[in-house]
């Protein structure tokens, strides 16, 4: 697994790197991506790091695993590559998208275009194997992926902080709240949506009423 990370994320995951955790958790993938199928494409593990610049960093988003599906996962939580079905959870993010802030549903899953904006779209976990969902976990990735949180949330101020369901709300105690904005709700999975728990939540309008008060630029949706 080769960490190739742009300044300044490298610089200051650096250390983690060089941690035993992270040389077992090399092995671990390397070994798994050798031996069986497994999500994303191995130059897209470190792909939310790619396309989001540390400097331009306004938002993150955490998801969980990345999708274990063929061809859909892109190294972006949430996100699937150009011309690939919507999954359920983004589906609902869709349709929260067009009903908040009023505008049409996408075509395209691929989230880049978000990460490109400032959105860390985060999964704790950042791989995964072919049809088992949760097979890469407690390997180390969740010890790394706090340790983004913390260093965002040490290094940073103003970042707003989107937190659906769960085990996002979880990562909360890594947070500074007295200088950044989280948001909460349910996971946009059918199951929470269904319930209530994520239509409404207004987080897309919310997060631009914030960098807008702040003198950021809002996000494009």
């Amino acid at each position: 697994m080769e960490v190739n990370i742009a300044d300044p994320w490298k610089n200051i995951l650096e250390n983690e790197f060089k941690k035993d955790y992270f040389k077992d958790l090399t092995e671990f993938v390397k070994a798994e991506y050798k031996n069986n199928e497994c999500f994303p494409k191995g130059k897209d593990i470190f792909a939310a790091f790619d396309f989001c610049a540390f400097d331009d960093l306004k938002v993150v988003i955490i998801g969980q695993d990345p999708y274990h599906g063929p061809n859909q996962a892109n190294g972006l939580c949430f996100s699937v590559k150009d011309g690939i079905p919507h999954p359920p959870s983004l589906i609902n993010i869709f349709k929260e998208i067009s009903t908040d802030l009023k505008q049409e549903y996408p075509q395209s899953g691929n989230l880049e275009k978000w990460a490109k904006q400032g959105v860390l779209l985060l999964n704790a976990t950042l791989t995964v194997r072919a049809h088992e969902a949760g097979s890469h976990q407690k390997k180390g990735w969740e010890t790394f992926t706090d340790e983004v949180i913390k260093q965002i949330s040490n290094e940073k101020e103003n970042i707003v902080f989107l937190l659906w369901g769960g085990f996002a709300k979880k990562k909360k105690k890594l947070i500074d709240s007295k200088k950044h904005h989280i948001l909460e709700s349910g996971h946009p999975s059918p199951l929470s949506a269904n319930r209530g728990y994520w239509f409404g939540n207004q987080h897309f309008s919310k997060t631009n009423e914030f960098l807008k008060s702040i003198c950021k630029k809002e996000i494009n949706w």
